[in-house]
C-alpha cells in the first residue's frame, strides 16, 4: 500500500530536494506552498501524512496544524513538523499544535525518512511494513501474502490467497486487533474517503474475507459487532446472524 505523503513547504528548492529523496524511497508526494494550496489538495483526498514547514506564506505552520486538528476529517492525519527553530519552547508549541514530531533543519533524507516509519508505525499501524502475526495468521505488507499456522503444533506455513480489497481489509483490521470499526471509518481508512461507495460494501468483502478464512477455520477471527460494526479479535465470540 503506497504511503501519500503532502509536502507543504514554501522554499522550492527544499520542496524538490525532499521530494525526490522521498520518491525515491516509494513514496506517493503532493507538494504545496501555501496553506491555502495543501487545504485544496486535502479536500480532494486525504494524504497519510502531512510534512508541515513552520513558515509558510499565508499563516504559519502552527495555525495550519491547529485547523487540521480541529476539523473532524483531518484530525487524525499524522503531521511532522519542518523548521529551522531549534529552541525548545518552539519544540513544544509545535507539539501542541498538533504535530506528531518536529524535525529541525537541515536534516538528512535517511533522519527524515526513519522519523515517518516511525510516526506511521505509531499512528498509522496498517500502512507500516512490519509482518503482523495473529492468531494464527501471519500477514506481510511487503510481500502482499497471508499464512496460516498450522495447529498441529509445528511451525509449517501455508499461504492462503485473497483479492487485493481483502488483503487491505484484513491488514487495517489486525493493525487494530481487539479495536471496533464502523462501516463509515473502514470505508474512509481502506477505500479512502474520496470514494464514494456504499456502506454495505464493506458488507461484501467481509464476507468475502470470512469465505476465504473458512478454509483454514480462521473465519471466526473476524468478528461481527452487532450495531456497530467489525473487529478482529482472537478472543473467541459466538457467531452472530448478519
Amino acid at each position: 500500500m503506497t504511503v501519500t505523503i503532502l509536502l507543504v513547504e514554501d522554499e522550492v528548492a527544499i520542496q524538490e530536494l525532499i521530494a525526490l529523496n522521498l520518491e525515491r524511497a516509494g513514496y506517493s508526494v503532493l507538494c504545496a506552498e501555501r496553506a491555502d494550496q495543501a487545504k485544496s489538495l486535502i479536500n480532494n483526498a486525504l494524504p497519510d501524512l502531512v510534512l508541515l514547514d513552520w513558515m509558510l506564506p499565508d499563516v504559519s505552520g502552527l495555525e495550519f496544524a491547529r485547523k487540521l486538528r480541529q476539523e473532524e476529517r483531518t484530525q487524525s492525519i499524522p503531521i511532522i513538523m519542518l523548521t529551522a527553530r531549534t529552541q525548545e519552547n518552539d519544540k513544544i508549541s509545535g507539539l501542541e499544535a498538533g504535530a506528531d514530531d518536529y524535525i529541525t533543519k537541515p536534516f538528512s533524507p535517511r533522519e527524515l525518512q526513519a522519523r515517518i516509519k516511525a510516526v506511521l508505525r505509531r499512528r498509522l499501524p496498517e500502512m507500516s511494513e512490519e509482518i503482523i502475526e495473529l492468531g494464527g495468521l501471519r500477514l506481510d505488507p511487503s510481500t502482499h501474502r497471508v499464512h496460516v499456522r498450522n495447529n498441529n503444533g509445528s511451525s509449517q506455513l501455508t499461504e492462503i490467497n485473497l483479492g487485493p480489497t481483502e488483503f487491505r481489509l484484513l491488514h487495517f483490521l489486525m493493525a487494530y486487533k481487539d479495536r471496533v470499526h464502523s462501516r463509515a471509518q473502514l470505508l474512509d481508512r481502506v477505500w479512502g474517503d474520496h470514494v464514494f461507495i456504499e456502506d454495505r460494501t464493506v458488507d461484501v468483502h467481509i464476507r468475502r474475507l470470512r469465505k476465504v478464512l473458512e478454509a483454514v477455520r480462521k473465519e471466526s477471527l473476524v468478528q461481527t459487532v452487532r450495531g456497530t460494526g467489525y473487529r478482529f479479535s482472537v478472543e473467541y465470540q459466538e457467531p452472530s446472524i448478519e
